[in-house]
């Protein structure tokens, strides 16, 4: 994981494809396991923005999705955590991100497939969350290997990930 204003390493050694994905990311804060939907949100101390890049072919290769997004620097997130408090309501809130200036994602939480509550029910299934774990929770279209031409990211880059009330995410991509 790294920060805002964190330079994103392009790593051209192991992957050709890099890629990105803005992610609402939700903060635990309440330990729990076998959590109900409607108690799911009890156990969030609030949201923060989460760049998942991603070397698709990298991804491929490996033949799950593991260590296409673990390299060093492939999980930008921040710039801070907001408390559940200051978000009326994580299923209406606009996502953004753009490389360069253009903007290659636009969407609503409220599109998302699963829910926060469902995520968190879904996930604590046998598998204790513990405050600080960080969940992200997928990302809309627009991701650059599904464009035509495929539009990765490149050393120069710059990509900014925003999300209402959460702030703006910036890094560089470097080699």
């Amino acid at each position: 994981m790294i920060g805002s204003g964190a330079p994103i390493r392009r790593h051209a050694k192991h992957s050709r494809l890099v890629d990105y994905e803005i992610e609402l990311g939700i903060v635990i804060g309440k330990e729990g396991v076998d959590i109900q939907r409607e108690d799911a949100l009890d156990h969030v101390f609030g949201y923060t923005i989460v760049n998942d890049v991603t070397g698709r072919d990298l991804q491929k290769r490996h033949g799950q999705w593991f260590k296409g997004k673990s390299l060093d620097t492939f999980c930008p997130i921040g710039p801070w955590v907001v408390h559940r408090s200051a978000v009326p309501d994580a299923q209406a809130l606009d996502l953004e991100l753009d490389v360069n200036g253009e903007v290659r994602q636009h969407a609503s939480t409220a599109d998302m497939l699963f829910d926060v509550p469902s995520i968190i029910e879904q996930l604590s299934a046998g598998l204790t969350l513990h405050p600080g774990d960080i969940i992200a929770t997928g990302t809309p279209s627009g991701v650059g290997f599904a464009m035509v031409p495929m539009r990765c990211l490149e050393v120069g880059d710059t990509v900014r990930a925003r999300i209402s009330g959460l702030g703006e995410l910036v890094n560089p991509v470097i080699e």
